[in-house]
């Protein structure tokens, strides 16, 4: 009797204590969870959605039934020993992705639901568990383009997705913003900047020609193209970030901090390396550059449902909100950063969306973008744009062609000394 006292005081206090949890979210009858009350408190443990714990995932979307097996397998909670293992062996890191794909593609649910996606997913889904593609062209620098006569360590190097018919694109670039060697920038600051571009192949069938011979005498003369052999289409830019990764990772050791973006940005670049200069002398730079990145970051988006639109993700396939993301066409990190992240892509399934796979990948590193209003993504606000120093306040700006980046290159060169002690734009409008 006494026991059985016990044991009912017990469970009345866990029910008490559950529906008064800080931070706890109301539960549709019939969905069955498991919190673990804390959890996404605690700093060393990375954030994920309560739906972790969520012991039933029939009917689940497609992407979320491939992941959560794999979040499960590294949980520090419920698989504390394959975490640690998962730290020092590439193999074993991979082998839960596989396993999970194999489970849940060839499930006759998922057989059956596949019919329903998208012509654009069902090819993506198809490939979406390779990353074993063969590499065409490889800088002729040892972490890309840059002066032979370098005497530092890398600081930063530019990373440009771009395509194979891309050149006039490629060659702004290099002619503007993308310029190897010592970059100056302001009150005397500096450091080497190196250059690679990030390309993936045409079909040759569909192109009507091939362009094959052409990329590889463009790469005899500048030395900053790198190849996959995968087909280059908007869903596999994912594959850009996560081979990227692979390669600096192998190749860029002593390299500080790289900025991914599109090849149709304007990039401010001395601007870009005294904003770094910055970081590294801040306290404990060790220490705080290992989660760095900086962007436009976007938070709690939800995925695009419009089925005209080329971010479209169907319900059957992703369902909640995108982590935080730096996106829009630029992001700078750090190369420790970059290495993480290589790692932790082995634990995440791709996603159509490049860059909110890698908020996906950020987040369970317990990470997060910093935003900074300099990254002007979808452009000036306003009038601004006509202001004589506007393009000495920022960092980057999207979208501009090849002509008026080559152009603005040369007006920022014109205009140095009238704006040179204009600060960074900090998004805050003055008051006359």
């Amino acid at each position: 009797m006494v026991l059985l006292i016990i044991y009912v005081g017990v469970v009345v206090c866990m029910e008490m204590n559950s529906r008064g949890t800080p931070g706890g979210e109301y539960v549709t009858p019939g969905t069955i969870y498991f919190e673990a009350s804390g959890y996404y408190r605690r700093k060393s443990l990375s954030s994920l959605p309560k739906t972790w714990w969520k012991l039933h995932t029939d009917g689940d979307p497609l992407w979320n039934r491939l992941q959560l097996p794999v979040d499960r397998y590294f949980s520090p909670i419920l698989s504390p020993n394959n975490t640690k293992k998962g730290f020092k062996n590439d193999t074993f890191l991979e082998s839960p992705l596989t396993q999970s794909f194999s489970d849940v593609v060839n499930s006759n649910g998922t057989s059956r639901n596949f019919t329903e996606l998208p012509e654009q997913i069902k090819e993506f889904v198809r490939h979406m568990h390779r990353r074993d593609y063969r590499t065409v062209h490889q800088p002729s620098g040892v972490c890309g383009a840059g002066a032979q006569d370098q005497k530092e360590n890398t600081l930063l190097l530019l990373a440009i997705k771009t395509t194979e018919l891309n050149f006039k694109n490629r060659q702004a670039i290099r002619q503007a913003w993308g310029q190897v060697g010592w970059v100056a920038g302001q009150n005397s600051s500096g450091g080497y900047v190196r250059r690679v571009f990030l390309i993936g192949k045409e079909d040759p069938i569909e192109l009507g020609v091939n362009i094959s011979e052409l990329l590889e005498l463009e790469n005899k003369h500048y030395g900053d193209i790198l190849q996959w052999n995968f087909k280059d289409t908007f869903f596999n830019l994912t594959l850009k970030d996560v081979l990227f990764w692979s390669w600096f990772s192998r190749y860029c050791h002593r390299t500080q901090f790289v900025f991914k973006g599109d090849d149709d940005v304007f990039v401010n670049t001395a601007n870009i390396v005294t904003y770094l200069q910055d970081q590294l002398k801040r306290p404990n730079a060790r220490k705080t550059l290992k989660d760095f990145m900086v962007g436009d970051v976007i938070a709690a988006a939800l995925p695009d449902r419009s089925i005209k639109s080329k971010y479209f993700i169907p319900e059957s396939f992703y369902k909640g909100n995108y982590p935080a993301y730096a996106g829009g066409g630029g992001v700078v990190y750090s190369g420790l950063l970059a290495k993480r992240l290589h790692r932790m892509s082995k634990r995440v399934h791709l996603f159509p969306i490049d860059d909110v796979y890698v908020g996906m990948c950020m987040i369970r590193l317990n990470a997060y973008p910093i935003h900074h209003p300099a990254f002007l993504t979808f452009d000036f606000p306003g009038k601004e744009e006509e202001e004589l120093c506007a393009y000495h306040k920022i960092l980057l700006v999207h979208k501009r062609s090849p002509a008026q980046i080559v152009r603005l290159t040369a007006d920022i060169k014109k205009t140095q000394a009238q704006c040179r002690d204009v600060p960074l734009r900090d998004g805050v409008k003055k008051g006359k």
